[in-house]
């Protein structure tokens, strides 16, 4: 196949990104393909951050050359001839699993300056990250790589034109690439015919937190948040009922049972103010505390900022001040309005997906569950 044929099945299979911003793959990888350049990248983001998510690491442990092919293949398909797996440096075993692998794919010609006989160059190596959860948005990761601080990066341009060491690069997570060899395989309808709107193929769900069967699942997009956190997932592991459902990561928004007819779908959860992400599930029954929830998302955010944009270094940190003011009892009609206003800000004002993406736990948790947010007796002995 022509690199243009290639892009064309990629762009036909409706395939996105699954790292969570659900951009479409094929048109990343002709803006890739058409841009001049000696030289081009292709970046595997296996930097797997949320908690609750583990479907990078079990795919890389358990089958390194279905993502060693589809990086290949994203190579011929844009003139690509080296590819990067930038692997968080939590996961050893995956870090290991995966130099192997690629020492086994060049041995046997499947890497190198002739690939299979075809021609090509295509050569990948394994790029560690040092645990930093804003390394796993695209221009923070490509810093990171080139030995900067993981900070974002102002956009335009795209890194699909100035990526890494300013050259044309592919920035793909690994179940984006690791989907890329069955589109070839099975062909752009067989894999389009899975899903539904927009959002087509499948998906991988990870289940987690109180959960009676927690794993990792392959469904199609279509299937309510219900189904999956009950009929796959078959309710809470205590046997209490479910409260709230994260879906999305530690960023994402809390979703009570009256939305579990939502079907897992990025369009229709973009209606319901939550986001897919890297498809990550946590299930809480109703022993949970929102407010403390809420409080972890501020926490969370104010931890891992890389103190680029002001909404998201000090948003975060005054946020979690601010749930601390309701829970004692500080005017906290005043201060639950504050909050309210400080997720806006950050909301609109941050530059990346972790100050921007902070208020939908707090929000939803703030609409959903309003009756967690009241003062309560705190133990003074205790704090």
């Amino acid at each position: 196949m022509s690199d243009a044929d290639i892009v064309k099945a990629v762009t036909d299979s409706g395939l996105r990104g699954r790292g969570g911003a659900g951009f479409p793959t094929g048109i990343k990888w002709n803006t890739v393909r058409q841009a001049p350049g000696d030289q081009k990248y292709i970046v595997c983001n296996a930097d797997e951050g949320d908690s609750g998510t583990f479907a990078d690491r079990m795919v890389m442990e358990g089958d390194p050359f279905v993502l060693i092919e589809g990086m290949i293949i994203a190579g011929l398909a844009t003139g690509a001839t080296k590819g990067y797996v930038y692997i968080r440096s939590e996961y050893p075993v995956a870090i290991d699993v995966m130099n192997e692998a690629i020492e086994v794919a060049r041995a046997a010609g499947l890497l190198g300056d002739n690939v299979l006989g075809s021609g090509k160059a295509f050569d990948m190596e394994v790029r560690v990250g040092a645990g930093a959860y804003v390394c796993g948005e695209e221009t923070s990761l490509l810093n990171s790589m080139e030995g900067k601080r993981g900070v974002v990066r102002a956009k335009p341009p795209l890194p699909a034109l100035e990526g890494f060491m300013g050259r044309p690069t592919v920035v793909n997570n690994v179940i984006s690439l690791c989907s890329v060899p069955v589109i070839l395989e099975k062909g752009s309808d067989y894999y389009r015919d899975f899903g539904m709107g927009r959002s087509r193929g499948t998906i991988p769900i990870q289940i987690a937190g109180n959960v009676k069967h927690g794993g990792l699942y392959e469904i199609g997009f279509g299937l309510t948040l219900g189904e999956i956190v009950e009929q796959i997932g078959g309710g809470t592991a205590t046997g209490r009922p479910i409260k709230a459902v994260q879906v999305g990561g530690p960023l994402g928004a809390y979703f009570p049972k009256e939305l579990f007819d939502t079907p897992f779908d990025y369009e229709e959860f973009t209606k319901q103010n939550g986001l897919i992400g890297h498809a990550g599930v946590v299930v809480f029954d109703d022993t949970v505390d929102m407010m403390k929830q809420a409080r972890f998302a501020m926490e969370f955010c104010a931890i891992e900022s890389c103190g680029k944009c002001t909404p998201c270094r000090i948003g975060s940190i005054r946020g979690t001040e601010v749930v601390d003011k309701i829970e004692r009892g500080e005017d906290p009609e005043l201060q639950i309005e504050l909050l309210r206003d400080l997720c806006e800000t950050m909301k609109f004002g941050s530059l990346c997906a972790l100050g921007g993406f902070t208020p939908y736990p707090v929000m939803s948790a703030l609409n959903h569950f309003p009756d967690d947010f009241k003062p309560r007796a705190l133990d003074v002995a205790a704090e």
